[in-house]
């Protein structure tokens, strides 16, 4: 559905104000509690608009035919709000502090036939508003439908022209805030308008309703610092994270074992083999090609320097990065930095804290590309700067073009846009150029612990299970499996209406996830050795990389079956991202697989005897 947003659009530039900004910051951080007193009008800003089941498309409230004010004021914005979708703007209600209103209007609206025929089709797509009073989210939905009998088949599109807000305090703070239409009578929207309908009254083609509200007032015994536990026992949106920690446990129980098991086991035939290969009589390297050698005849070849090193190293100093960025976000969200009252509030420090750990991205990869002999490191630092960043501005330009041309409220404003690129042009590049350069000058040599051939040892023919394919079947789905129920959370709540809480659990479900794709890692470059290959850089990224294809799986296997969402709109942003988020969990376990790898050669190695 396509909104008009002529009459808006110029509002749009002047929402963000870093004055603003840093105010907010300064607020949510603090946690302060806006104080009013008795009668003062406590502000309440309409939001946005959107079917139910597709949450990331929104439209901004008044591109309803709804009260609105001759020019609408928009409240300034943090950069998450804008990213959230949110469009916030003074509505027309009057809500005295702890004074109760009965029923008053709020406006008495003409609706053209196309205006009724607009809030039809709203209702029918199941439209829910969004309002803000003091930083507390309040939705409702737009109107009501009714699907009844077969035959005579019923269908009834009612308007909502009444609401009661109900709005709990606790001295001169507000605590929550909801919206209700209990025993209130729809306004029924017949097909086309010129019906009579319960008293509103019709002229020609048009219809004539009256919006009116009521606001009541409660004292809560809940201080204003544990709001937001009100908020989040709210229920407007469907609850479904009631087993969490019980399959949490479960996941956990099991991939603890998993990981017993494989340690274990490795560690038993690592034994034998440093027993078998430490009493061997002293040789010459051409008495050790021999059939029973395993991964010890390979010692020559095992630290040949694999093809692509730049694009190897790029991948390896983006993942780094991504690790660095995902563990610092879990950490703030541990300590309690983002609540449910922060609109947009963890999209703002992914985009900074991307932009700044760009530092260790250009690090990683230019001290490695340097140590394994790169030589073009310009080019290996404009490669590790546009890895991510190219794939995710092709992704949001399509994303950005769909919401555009649809009238969403995702769409982002030309000064947000110029606001990020900004941050890219003179933040993360520069830092990325910084690291690398530092990372340069820090680089050593590579410490291999044998020396390498200058010919290639040919590689023998392998089996069906040692192949590439086979390999990331295995290390990519392992640590899928330990992720899987806590990714349909975490998609519940980026993708539905979920409220996420449970960072401590998501913090150990994170460090499972790394630990289960290092030994996986480890296992399976060791099975590649023994069979003398000794191609395991590239192998090692790939096999625990893949597990970015069973996540995109997964999302598809979820928008089909766990959730409601459709349309082009919804869908183009879900399959969008889903790929960006696929390919972040690729880079991070890939980069963690191949240091996992890298450290276990060189421990195996360095532990026989070899001239």
């Amino acid at each position: 559905m396509q909104w008009g947003l002529t009459h808006l659009s110029s509002s749009y530039h002047r929402m963000i104000g870093l004055d603003c900004i840093l105010l907010l910051i300064l607020h949510l951080s603090l946690g302060w509690a806006l104080s009013y007193k008795q009668g003062e009008n406590v502000t309440l800003y309409v939001n946005k608009v959107g079917p139910y089941h597709n949450p990331q498309e929104t439209y901004h409230y008044y591109t309803l035919p709804v009260c609105r004010p001759e020019k609408i004021h928009h409240k300034s914005l943090t950069l998450g709000e804008v990213l959230d979708g949110d469009r916030m703007a003074e509505s027309l209600y009057h809500i005295p502090f702890r004074e109760n209103v009965e029923r008053k209007t709020v406006c008495q609206l003409t609706l053209t036939e196309k205006q009724v025929d607009q809030l039809r089709e709203a209702i029918e797509e199941l439209f829910y508003f969004e309002f803000v009073l003091d930083d507390i989210p309040i939705w409702g939905f737009v109107g009501y439908l009714e699907e009844s009998g077969f035959l005579p088949h019923s269908h009834k599109v009612g308007l909502w022209t009444h609401l009661d807000f109900n709005i709990e305090y606790n001295g001169n703070a507000v605590i929550f805030a909801n919206v209700s239409v209990k025993d209130v009578k729809p306004v029924i929207l017949e097909e086309g308008a010129g019906a009579v309908v319960g008293g509103v009254g019709v002229g020609g083609h048009s219809l004539t309703v009256t919006h009116t509200y009521s606001v009541h007032w409660f004292e809560s015994n809940l201080p204003h610092s544990r709001r937001a536990e009100r908020l989040r026992d709210y229920s407007f949106f469907p609850k479904t994270l009631e087993i969490h920690w019980l399959s949490i446990i479960n996941s956990l129980v099991l991939v603890v074992l998993l990981l017993g098991f494989v340690i274990i086991i490795l560690m038993r035939v690592l034994k034998n083999d440093f027993a078998r290969y430490n009493v061997e009589e002293e040789a010459g390297c051409d008495d050790l090609d021999q059939g029973d050698n395993g991964w010890k005849i390979i010692h020559t070849d095992v630290f040949r320097f694999p093809p692509y090193k730049s694009l190897l190293c790029s991948v390896l100093g983006v993942g780094a990065q991504f690790l660095t960025l995902a563990t610092v976000i879990i950490v703030m969200a541990l300590l309690g930095m983002f609540n449910v009252h922060r609109h947009g509030a963890i999209n703002s420090a992914a985009i900074v804290l991307y932009a700044l750990t760009s530092c260790v991205s250009g690090y990683v990869s230019c001290c490695f590309y340097t140590q394994i002999n790169g030589q073009r490191w310009v080019w290996n630092i404009i490669l590790t700067s546009s890895l991510f960043s190219a794939p995710l501005f092709f992704t949001w330009s399509i994303v950005n073009s769909v919401h555009w041309f649809s009238g969403s409220t995702q769409a982002l404003p030309a000064t947000t846009v110029l606001l990020l690129l900004g941050a890219w042009v003179l933040v993360g590049f520069p830092l990325t150029v910084i690291g690398g350069i530092v990372g340069k000058n820090r680089a050593g040599s590579f410490q291999a612990p044998c020396r390498t051939r200058n010919i290639a040892r040919q590689i023998p023919a392998q089996p069906w299970y040692k192949h590439t394919a086979v390999h990331m079947a295995i290390g990519g789905f392992l640590p899928f499996s330990a992720i899987s129920v806590e990714l349909y959370y975490i998609f519940a709540t980026v993708w539905g209406r979920e409220v996420y809480t449970l960072y401590g659990i998501l913090l150990c479900v994170f460090a499972i996830l790394l630990s289960v794709g290092a030994c996986i890692s480890v296992a399976l470059t060791y099975f590649l050795l023994s069979g003398e290959d000794y191609r395991w850089w590239w192998r090692s990224i790939l096999s625990t990389g893949s597990t970015g294809i069973f996540i995109f799986a997964y999302s598809v296997f979820y928008y089909w079956n766990r959730s409601s969402m459709s349309g082009l709109v919804q869908s183009t942003e879900f399959f969008g991202y889903s790929l960006l988020t696929s390919m972040v969990f690729s880079l991070m376990l890939g980069s963690v697989s191949f240091w996992a790898s890298l450290a276990f050669i060189r421990y195996i190695y360095c532990s026989i005897k070899m001239d």
